[in-house]
């Protein structure tokens, strides 16, 4: 009887101890908030909605920011971001296109490599993070780089791990424009394909980028499709005025049929190289004189897209124009190969992309600003381009005064270079810079850059890779 009362005791005392413990975790674990309450706990964030995905959380927010930060009593607008949450233990990497953001959960080249966390930020003016009513002075590069800089410093004490912007094209510029303003904010930066127009009205770079890329025999074949859809402007624009019509497109931005079917056509080279690659030339036609008008048609249609140069087509952009216009620049080509009098308005202006009740003003400073800063202080700072893009025609260079920043060519690429596409001693060497910034880098790597790997799988639904393709003409 003793025996059993004591067993008995025993039992309780060690039941009483687990449920203790247990008691102890659970209110250990109820006194750390649910990432979404920290999210959501930022004065100023909103829930949009949040998507599963295996691994990981994604949430599609809001934030409120000011419309002009020099004045931020004047008035706020509501920025969209997603984050990719992953662990808070793990670094961030800070993501922009440029343009809209995904609501989609997707995993940019630097998270993969570091598996970590990822903020995606929509730029500024590109619905429906654009003020109403839309003050478009208040659209400038360092007003976006304001918007990044509020993001960072409201998520910062959520995500305290080390800190990577990056983006491509317009988002490479992006990213290189918030370290020129924003120094002391990011922990590396990786900018992709992204040009540096630094004299706007200096373009011949990209003359003599079209005078020897790829082969001889893709550009003459090239060349011939271009020139045959200008002599045959009068039955092909027939055939671009039933599309229209069909589509419910109209032409009041550009000011006429005529003037965008020019646009579309001079921009057909330009295209293809920025987002085909060397390999796409047997698709064009051979003997462009002896082809057909359906086939020159449909050659120009998949590679711009007669839809580009419609009001339609160009009202989604009209902040890039803008900018394009005001402060990035934008380039301007010769076509040698085609007489003058086939060429009736040339490379068209943002202006001529923008409707005539915005007004814009060309700032030439912005840009020279810029390069300046990068040549010379450049930190942590690594560009990537594609051999055959011709966005890398005019692009950003470090100078002597850089530190720890380097600039990479993938070989063969098109617009969409990426670290993976380099020569091996720079993939490895790209990847090892870029774990070391984000501090994952593991001994091995920091002695040995050529074992550098990235830290996470490949993930075939959630690793966007490839051309992120705009239409002709923007990057």
């Amino acid at each position: 009887m003793a025996r059993k009362t004591l067993r008995w005791l025993l039992a309780l005392a060690l039941f009483m101890g687990a449920l203790g413990t247990a008691t102890t975790a659970g209110a250990a674990t109820a006194a750390e908030p649910d990432i979404k309450e920290r999210l959501l706990s930022i004065p100023g964030m909103n829930l949009i909605e949040e998507k599963p995905y295996p691994g990981y959380r994604f949430f599609v927010l809001d934030y409120t920011q000011p419309v002009d930060h020099r004045s931020p009593s004047a008035g706020t607008f509501r920025q969209r971001l997603t984050v990719l949450h992953k662990d808070v233990s793990r670094p961030t990497v800070f993501y922009t296109s440029g343009y809209e953001v995904s609501t989609s959960p997707s995993r940019r080249e630097p998270t993969q490599i570091v598996d970590g966390n990822q903020i995606s930020m929509e730029y500024r003016f590109f619905t429906p993070s654009r003020p109403e009513p839309a003050d478009w002075t208040k659209l400038d590069i360092w007003q976006a780089a304001t918007d990044q800089h509020r993001i960072f410093t409201a998520l910062e004490s959520v995500y305290d791990q080390k800190w990577i912007s990056t983006g491509i094209s317009k988002g490479g510029m992006t990213a290189t424009y918030y370290e020129r303003f924003y120094p002391r904010d990011m922990d590396g930066v990786v900018a992709y394909v992204a040009p540096n127009d630094v004299v706007d009205a200096e373009d011949s770079a990209y003359d003599r980028f079209f005078a020897r890329v790829g082969t001889k025999e893709c550009r003459d074949r090239l060349n011939a499709v271009q020139r045959e859809a200008l002599v045959r402007r009068e039955p092909l624009k027939k055939r671009y005025a039933a599309y229209a019509a069909q589509n419910g497109h109209t032409f009041d931005t550009v000011g006429s049929l005529d003037k965008a079917y020019e646009a579309v056509v001079l921009d057909y080279v330009w295209g293809f190289w920025q987002y085909g690659l060397l390999s796409d030339c047997a698709s064009i036609p051979a003997d462009p004189a002896h082809a057909t008008d359906e086939a020159i048609w449909a050659s120009v249609d998949k590679v711009v897209g007669f839809s580009y140069a419609t009001d339609q087509g160009l009202e989604h952009y009209t902040p890039y124009y803008y900018q394009a216009g005001t402060q990035l620049g934008a380039a301007t080509i010769r076509f040698p190969h085609i007489e003058r009098e086939l060429i009736r308005y040339g490379y068209l202006t943002p202006r001529d992309f923008v409707p005539r009740d915005i007004p814009m003003r060309f700032q030439p400073w912005a840009m020279r600003d810029v390069d300046t800063w990068v040549r010379h202080n450049a930190r942590h700072m690594m560009f990537v381009y594609g051999q055959n893009d011709p966005w890398g025609a005019e692009r950003f260079r470090v100078g002597k005064g850089a530190r720890d920043s380097y600039v990479f060519t993938a070989p063969g690429a098109n617009h969409g270079a990426r670290v993976a596409g380099l020569v091996d001693a720079e993939r490895t060497l790209a990847t090892a810079r870029i774990l070391d910034w984000a501090g994952v880098a593991s001994p091995a790597v920091r002695a040995d850059a050529s074992v550098a790997e990235p830290l996470a799988g490949f993930d075939a639904k959630l690793d966007v890779r490839g051309v992120e393709r705009e239409q002709a003409l923007r990057p």
